[in-house]
């Protein structure tokens, strides 16, 4: 193709399109950010299929996850498409199927409990019973905001993402914590967790001050993230139930592929299972 230059304005375009297809803002705001990173790295020169394929190799040699640059790729091949840049499209990595995830990466049921804890000991009522709340829904943090007075009294919330729509369970505990959150803060209705000011709460505060009482509660950070909630959500949900179809449809999954990534065990727990088949005398 002809030199044809990476533009903010083409970027910014991008990231509109993404919105009118209703994407959700987490995925919107990732693939800008890895455009924008693509684009930092070609410094103004020409894109090509060579230079995107340069840029793969750059990032294995920089040590990222090859699940990481896969999800990279795939931004950046979606920008390319929007373009009409087919021919700069480049293949992901071939990764083999994990059988089983790190522990350093998962968060366990006690690290859960000293994180609503710590929030509690804090005075920070209103983290400690979010944390709660996507935990025991499997809430993604981008749906927080549907968690209403409205929906607490009702004991269900309507999940409306990604062109498809929801039913979420709200468990009778969670649903009296909820609404005696909501008295106290005098909210009659409308989204229980706001700030101060009565604004919702956005993705990048919630990450900031689960970081931040990360710390505090002496968990590793790399573990302390929204979505691993939901991971421990599944998790348990599955143990209860053992009906991956059902959590699919509880977790908003169109595939069962993508459920199965959420009930992977750790390293330990897999090596355990192998013990107990008892073929070493």
């Amino acid at each position: 193709m002809d030199n044809t230059l990476l533009y903010t304005e083409r970027i910014a375009q991008f990231g509109r399109s993404l919105y009118q297809q209703e994407r959700c803002a987490g995925t919107i705001e990732k693939y800008v950010r890895d455009v924008n990173a693509f684009a930092l790295w070609l410094d103004g020169e020409a894109v090509t299929k060579e230079a995107a394929v340069a840029w793969k190799e750059h990032l294995l040699g920089k040590g990222f996850n090859p699940a990481t640059i896969n999800s990279m790729l795939a931004a950046v091949n979606q920008f390319f498409r929007f373009c009409g840049w087919e021919d700069c499209r480049v293949k992901p990595l071939r990764l083999q199927k994990r059988l089983f995830r790190g522990k350093e990466r998962e968060l366990s049921r006690q690290e859960y409990q000293r994180l609503v804890e710590t929030a509690q000991r804090l005075g920070q009522e209103r983290l400690g019973l979010l944390l709660e709340t996507i935990c025991a829904t499997g809430l993604r943090v981008s749906e927080v905001r549907y968690i209403t007075v409205e929906a607490a009294q009702q004991g269900r919330a309507e999940i409306s993402l990604k062109g498809k729509i929801r039913t979420i369970l709200i468990p009778s505990k969670l649903r009296k914590k909820l609404l005696q959150f909501a008295r106290r803060r005098k909210q009659a209705s409308g989204e229980i967790f706001v700030t101060r000011s009565g604004r919702p709460l956005d993705r990048r505060q919630i990450w900031a001050e689960m970081k931040a009482l990360g710390k505090r509660a002496g968990v590793a950070l790399s573990k302390v993230h929204p979505h691993n909630l939901r991971h421990l959500f599944a998790r348990t949900f599955y143990r209860a139930c053992q009906d991956v179809a059902k959590l699919a449809d509880v977790l908003g999954h169109s595939s069962i592929e993508t459920t199965r990534i959420y009930l992977i065990s750790t390293g330990t727990e897999h090596l355990r299972q192998m013990d107990r088949l008892g073929l070493v005398t």
